[in-house]
């Protein structure tokens, strides 16, 4: 009975695929080789422009996906050589061993070797040529591109916001390109230079943008990111720097790399060389350290009502005034979020007043932790079944790691990367596996234990001490040990915390600098202990 192939064809840049050079070709050759064999196509999938150093390519996932799905729909995936599947030797071994035990195999019809040992060394090693021959074209091409740069040509990439693209010669098939102003967004961005300079900020730049409906490509909404590169974008003084970031690590190559040329300008330089004046100036570090000079006490943990978004840190008048600010409304004006400004001093107090005076305190302690304790009993079967399954987990985690070092042990370990990151994933999968099976345990252990008026007498006292230490680091790892988030409304402030938090640290379990406080349990907020806020965010006054 003959095989059921599909047919992999694939070409490396776009340009091939538009003039059909290769495809056609391919599929000639892989047909004919299936008449020749016997063999039924019963698939084929067409990756066009798509490079074989990355997996990051839509018809090879679609292909492993049908693959390896329960009808198997095919037996052999046919290519015309092995560098058209990959040329990564360790990602082209781990798909192919994907492939085989899904009882699929991956043939090529110009590089028949069979299946024995020794053909499995021969597959290997053209693999390893394949790799070297892409890392010796890439550097090429790049080569290639530096000159052109130097030449002043665009080397194909999209065009800087305010500029469009246009040819000026073609030599053979290549069509050689020059930037040239884009009027309708050079104007913008000449707007951009002007606000900012009329003593606006970055964030208060995208506001007036999004306000006046001015949008950047396909309709996207300025924010802070975006504003802030425009404005740092030498192109716009005539100086267009080409290959300053690696394209895969995105890290800042050595100057020595870059190559620089004149581009059209659109902002005059000295306008330019003032708005990178006021940008350094106005630069987080260059704040004074008496502004900065303790750790922010609801970092992470304030968020807005309105968008759910985080509250970050905000200043006024050189530092003097500080608030906690919507980062929505902070990035992208009104537009994206009214949100709203609150004084830092002013939450910070709320919050602190509302957990000394209406959650530590005995009575309120017991009545919130009877709940848990109660409830954890009725739990206590199921909590050990998920500790359980967890455990078995890990165990299966433990052993693929074993797996990773005893084939680094035995040389079949090729890419030294792809191990590092295998490696990577497993470890922090272990690490959080450990970290789920102890707060079970702990949980699991709760209904053994009891918490006597009197224990929780000394822990209320000990957690307000806690709260009015002068050591402000401390006093946030507290706070962040008993509240997960603050929500801030401009009708009421509401604070979520974990019960087992509160009743780990009442039994002596947990230290502010150990796990953070679970958020998959029962929440001692309730509805109706909303904490009102007044007019103006004045402090309430406190209730019993």
């Amino acid at each position: 009975m003959g095989k059921r192939v599909a047919l992999y064809l694939r070409v490396s840049t776009a340009r091939q695929a538009e003039k059909d050079l290769s495809i056609p070709d391919q599929r000639r050759q892989l047909e004919r080789y299936c008449e020749q064999n016997g063999w039924s196509v019963v698939a084929d999938y067409v990756e066009p422009g798509a490079s074989a150093t990355s997996d990051q390519r839509p018809a090879f996932q679609r292909m492993i996906d049908d693959a390896t799905s329960p009808d198997q729909p095919f037996d052999v995936v046919l290519v015309h050589s092995y560098s058209r599947f990959f040329r990564d030797a360790y990602q082209f071994e781990f798909f192919r061993r994907r492939l085989e035990k899904a009882s699929v195999s991956v043939v090529s019809i110009s590089q028949q070797l069979g299946d024995d040992p020794m053909a499995q060394m021969l597959r290997q090693m053209l693999n390893l040529f394949d790799e070297y021959q892409s890392k010796e074209n890439a550097k090429h091409v790049l080569r290639a591109m530096k000159e052109n740069a130097r030449q002043g040509f665009w080397n194909g990439s999209r065009p800087p916001y305010g500029y469009r693209t246009y040819v000026v010669e073609t030599r053979g098939d290549t069509a050689k390109k020059r930037l040239q102003i884009d009027e309708s967004e050079a104007g913008i961005v000449q707007q951009i230079f002007e606000v900012y300079l009329g003593g606006n900020g970055v964030r208060a730049v995208a506001d007036r943008l999004n306000g006046k409906g001015l949008r950047y490509r396909r309709g996207r909404l300025f924010g802070v990111s975006l504003v802030h590169a425009i404005l740092t974008r030498t192109a716009y003084k005539g100086e267009h720097v080409f290959n300053k970031k690696c394209s895969k690590t995105k890290r800042t190559k050595d100057p020595s790399e870059w190559v620089m040329f004149e581009t059209p300008t659109v902002i005059e330089p000295e306008q330019f060389d003032r708005v990178q004046a006021l940008l350094e100036k106005r630069r987080p570090s260059q704040t004074p350290p008496r502004v900065v000079n303790g750790p922010t006490l609801l970092t992470g943990l304030a968020k807005c009502g309105d968008c759910g978004g985080g509250m970050t840190l905000r200043t006024g008048k050189g530092g003097r005034y500080r608030y906690y600010t919507c980062n929505t409304r902070a990035t992208e004006g009104t537009s994206g979020c009214k949100g709203r400004n609150i004084p830092m001093g002013t939450l910070d107090a709320i919050i602190l007043e509302q957990l000394e005076n209406r959650l530590f305190k005995p009575n309120r302690l017991k009545a919130l932790l009877a709940t848990l304790m109660d409830r954890n009993r009725s739990h206590l079967e199921g909590l050990q079944e998920q500790a359980k399954t967890f455990r078995k987990e890990l165990r299966a985690t433990e052993e693929k790691i074993g797996r990773l070092y005893d084939a680094l042990a035995d040389g079949t370990v090729e890419n030294t990367d792809g191990f590092k990151s295998s490696l990577g994933r497993l470890d922090q999968r272990r690490e959080d596996l450990l970290r789920q099976v102890s707060q079970l345990d702990r949980r699991r252990d709760m209904p053994s234990l009891k918490l006597t008026q009197g224990h929780l007498k000394r822990f209320a006292e000990a957690a307000r001490a806690k709260l009015h230490d002068p050591d402000s680091k401390f006093r946030k790892d507290y706070v962040r040990l008993f509240v997960d988030r603050v929500e801030v409304d401009d009708a009421e402030i509401r604070i979520f915390g974990s019960k087992s938090a509160l009743a780990g640290a009442a039994l002596g379990m947990t230290e502010p600098d150990t796990d953070p406080v679970p958020s998959s349990v029962p929440k001692w907020w309730a509805q109706q202990d909303s904490n009102l806020q007044p007019d103006r965010y004045e402090r309430p006054a406190l209730t019993s």
